[in-house]
């Protein structure tokens, strides 16, 4: 077994948490479910045909998904580019300035806690490799794990699938019905998921899950009240 299969092995009950596939699955499935749920809710307030509510939901659900992919590829690849810009320069700061980046390396494993003669001897052995000696650096001072980038087609493709899932329960029941039915139901089918989502995130954390669910049904609700009262004025007003 290697030595970088070991360091990755070594905390087996650690979640994997880099990259950011996880953030980006709970993020776009919350954002789909309020968002879409609080749109259908301020349609059906609005006094529109069931018709409408319906076709509104899954263009919102649609068009949503697609444009949480796009802005999750784009803004993780800018990232991505801008950490590489910096890393190449500290690269060129290693190998221009290798006396003076072995000092602030040192110095900040005394931060650390380490002796300044165990600093010292573990700075000028990472610097050996200044092409390892950059990631280091990296992870120092800017807190990025250069061997660990998030794929911006993964968590695009991830933000994309989540959102859609989110986005489509709370349209489910007006695909099968449709009035003060399919409205009940659909903010009856937001809140389970709200609050199963919450309840996973809680439990994932290690916080409460009960707490953590009544948040997430909270924010759901606090949306879907805003969306019901404007559907209701502009549909008096229409009206």
């Amino acid at each position: 077994m290697s030595e970088k299969t070991l360091e990755h092995d070594g905390h087996p009950d650690h979640r994997a948490l880099a990259g950011g596939t996880a953030r980006a699955g709970v993020f776009g499935f919350s954002d789909g479910l309020v968002s879409n749920v609080s749109l259908i809710i301020g349609f059906a307030a609005g006094g529109v045909d069931s018709s409408f509510v319906r076709l509104a939901g899954i263009a919102a659900a649609v068009a949503g998904a697609a444009s949480m992919a796009a802005g999750e590829w784009v803004s993780i690849s800018a990232q991505n580019e801008l950490i590489k810009r910096e890393m190449a320069l500290e690269l060129r700061e290693l190998k221009l300035h290798p006396e003076a980046e072995t000092s602030e390396l040192a110095a900040m494993y005394r931060q650390h806690g380490m002796s300044r003669e165990q600093a010292s001897a573990s700075a000028k052995e990472v610097m050996r490799d200044p092409e390892r000696a950059v990631i280091v650096h990296a992870r120092e001072e800017f807190g990025v794990d250069a061997d660990n980038l998030p794929n911006p087609i993964q968590v695009g493709f991830i933000s994309m699938v989540s959102f859609l899932a989110g986005a489509m329960l709370p349209v489910l029941p007006w695909i099968f019905g449709g009035g003060n039915g399919a409205k009940y139901a659909s903010v009856a089918v937001a809140v389970i998921a709200a609050a199963l989502a919450g309840g996973a995130i809680g439990q994932q954390a290690e916080r409460s899950v009960i707490k953590s669910a009544a948040r997430q049904v909270a924010i759901m609700m606090l949306a879907v009240g805003v969306t019901y009262v404007i559907g209701r004025l502009v549909g008096v007003t229409i009206n």
